[in-house]
């Protein structure tokens, strides 16, 4: 009891001892541009800023990011932040290994290296690099972003990124010399690398637009098939060249047995097509299994003509079905693994199936045979998320990775015939899970959905209403939040923060229902749900407004974007990351018109609109209402959700905020949407946001010392 008194003490010492920093943002100019939607005007006047090629643009995010760095150095303990992530994330980490050819391979970062580097070992032990992504560049930001084998172990391809982009070129290279091998492949986007053989691989793109590559919209996916040795240029067009197969998504996947390709076809980020092509027999047509974009399938498994099929078709949960290559369509289907009330997450390995199912957001996980029979359930670790489960056919054991919001992943052998396996990897860290506690709760949301929200903390807080709280969410895509381990929210805990998690609609927690509730003219639930997670933890004393701020990035910094305009009461800060935060023009860059499916756009009807116009962040910035304190965050290369939602909403703030919290924008330089973004740079930023965050909330140090 002591020790709770002594550092409520230590905490009002901390809080409200700072003063507001005047903050004089550069100026943005403004344009009379208009735009109609239905005979109704909506000015723009940031258009301009969408122009990522102009010299004004680069200007004004010089202006920005000066502006935003002299705020941020002026918290007196951010250096003390970013030392603590610096210490902490030096240890170890060590991916699952996995097997291709002679060779085990397995991703390790020694602490503070930038990016990953591949290593393998032979059967005798000894371990070499095999690709170090750290050497592509010199300052690290370009980054492994694909890797795939032949059958036989003997050849790979890899795909690279650069700044962040997600413009891919790939490298093909032999495994036993690692020379590479032929010309290296550019322009490829939104795609795997599938072998047929030795002699090939399928691969999908877009023509390169005219205009920005980072910006200019991309609607034609195509499928590509590559010959080793040959020019880029005379590689084959195999799906995607024509009207009738015009599609934002296609991809393409070879059998492990070679014997067939199969494609599938989206015109949004939910549904798709799904074709089949025997390749043994010469000129063989596509042929179709589905034929609608309506529900979700894709090809697990086949033995011979025998297929596994995934699919949500007449199951929003998900089911495998059986079917022959030969008359695959859906009235042909015969069910393998039923539908049950948890979403399900298929694998395969070592001769069997493994059916992770998520309950409450939580991992369970079922091994069956090939004839259906349940064989065991596999008892995880604990409660939280596994990951993993799957090899090659004759693996007689394989690798599985199990962990949740406080403790660091772990790899773990599992042998395949008993069911038991054993602890591979533990990762030596100078955090001490079992001080922490993680606790799921359910709350009401405004329309009696009941929604899970996990809350993790050091074990023993005290729920007084005073404790900095980092609400995150997402809510979209199908997208599911499981529990998972993060050094970032392992420094913010250490400071006796709370880190609260719901698992909101629009999300894939239960299903395709529950996606489907967060979607187009049901968006606004998400919000609600996000609204009421929050009024729970503060009638529940876990915090208090003062104390609360909410983060989320793409369609979560749309999330935050759309709370804190509706109730900018509700939270002190406010972190949208790398946010679609211009609902009345997202569909117009990039593949933006791809997330149609859960957004809709505002050319399609008068009625969807007007639903986008009522929660849009850009267009619900107000004069006269004082907002949080606001750090939006972006990259400069991001060409899947492109800065200029965030340029937009952060300008828009500036001219209408009220009162002394800071709106600020801090724009990172050779940056995508954050895939591959170096560890140095993470850690700065990460510093940045959380020194932001705890400032506003009133500190003027560090709620408890690092200092052990």
């Amino acid at each position: 009891m002591k020790s709770f008194i002594l550092l409520s003490l230590l905490s009002a010492i901390c809080m409200a001892q700072t003063k507001p920093i005047t903050v004089k943002y550069p100026i943005t100019k403004k344009s009379n541009h208009t735009d109609t939607y239905f005979e109704t005007s909506i000015k723009d006047p940031y258009r301009w800023l969408e122009d990522d090629r102009s010299s004004e643009t680069e200007a004004w995010v010089k202006e920005q990011n000066k502006v935003t760095a002299s705020y941020l150095n002026t918290i007196p303990f951010k250096s003390q932040i970013k030392e603590r992530l610096e210490k902490l994330w030096n240890y170890e980490k060590l991916s699952a290994p996995f097997t291709e050819g002679s060779y085990t391979y397995y991703y390790k970062n020694d602490g503070l290296q930038n990016q990953y580097v591949l290593y393998r070992k032979k059967e005798d032990g000894s371990e070499e690099i095999f690709l170090d992504p750290n050497a592509f560049s010199e300052d690290g930001t370009t980054s492994l972003a694909g890797l795939s084998f032949t059958k036989d172990g003997s050849i790979a391809a890899y795909l690279i990124s650069e700044g962040g982009s997600d413009w891919r070129k790939a490298i093909v290279i032999d495994t036993e010399t690692k020379k590479i091998l032929g010309d290296t492949l550019v322009d490829i986007k939104f795609s795997g690398i599938s072998w047929k053989g030795n002699e090939g691989f399928y691969y999908s793109s877009y023509d390169k637009p005219e205009g920005s590559e980072l910006s200019a919209k991309t609607d034609q996916h195509k499928v590509y098939y590559h010959k080793l040795g040959t020019p880029q240029n005379t590689d084959v067009l195999v799906y995607g060249g024509i009207d009738t197969e015009k599609n934002r998504y296609v991809g393409a996947t070879v059998t492990k047995d070679n014997n067939y390709l199969v494609i599938s076809a989206a015109t949004s980020t939910s549904g798709n097509k799904l074709f089949i092509k025997d390749l043994r027999t010469s000129n063989a047509v596509l042929t179709t299994i589905l034929d609608q974009t309506d529900t979700d399938s894709y090809v697990l498994e086949n033995i011979g003509s025998k297929l596994f099929i995934v699919t949500n078709l007449n199951a929003p949960n998900k089911k495998i079905v059986t079917v022959d290559a030969s008359h695959p369509t859906p009235e042909n289907w015969k069910d393998f693994i039923p539908e049950t009330e948890n979403v399900l997450s298929p694998s395969k390995g070592g001769g069997y199936f493994f059916a992770e199912y998520m309950v409450d957001a939580i991992s369970k996980v079922f091994q069956y045979d090939y004839n259906g029979n349940l064989i065991r359930e596999v008892k995880l670790p604990g409660l939280g998320s596994a990951s993993g489960f799957g090899g090659k056919k004759d693996d007689t054991h394989f690798y599985f990775s199990f962990s949740n919001y406080k403790t660091p992943s772990s790899s773990y052998k599992y042998n395949v015939k008993n069911g038991e396996y054993s602890l591979y990897w533990k990762p030596e860290i100078d955090f001490d899970s079992d001080e922490y506690e993680s606790n799921q709760v359910f709350y009401t949301s405004k329309d009696g959905t009941k929604i899970p929200m996990l809350i993790t903390h050091k074990k023993g807080l005290v729920l007084d209403g005073t404790n900095p709280t980092i609400l995150y969410g997402y809510g979209g895509f199908n997208v599911s939040l499981t529990p998972s381990f993060s050094i970032t929210n392992a420094v913010w805990m250490e400071q006796g923060g709370i880190y609260a998690v719901p698992n909101l609609r629009g999300g894939g927690e239960y299903g395709k229902k529950w996606h489907d509730a967060g979607t187009k003219m049901q968006k606004q639930n998400v919000f609600d749900d996000f609204i009421a997670a929050a009024e729970y933890l503060i009638k529940n004393k876990y915090t208090s407004s003062n104390y609360l701020a909410i983060r989320g990035g793409s369609n979560g910094g749309l999330l935050v974007g759309a709370t804190m305009t509706q109730r900018p009461d509700l939270m002190k800060v406010a972190l949208p990351a790398v946010g679609v935060l211009d609902m009345l023009r997202y569909h117009t860059f990039t593949a933006g018109a791809g997330w149609a499916y859960d957004y809709g756009t505002s050319e399609e009807s008068k009625e969807m609109f007007t639903y986008l116009k009522g929660y849009s962040p850009l267009h619900n910035v107000k004069d006269g209402v004082s907002y949080p304190a606001t750090l939006v965050t972006t990259g400069d290369h991001d060409d899947r959700v492109v800065p200029a939602h965030s340029f937009k909403f952060a300008a828009e703030l500036q001219a209408k905020q009220t009162g002394d919290n800071p709106t600020l924008i801090r724009i990172e330089t050779n940056a995508g949407h954050g895939a591959g973004t170096p560890v140095s740079k993470t850690i700065t930023q990460y510093a940045d946001i959380f020194g932001f965050t705890l400032f506003n909330m009133g500190y003027s140090k560090l709620p408890n010392s690092f200092i052990k």
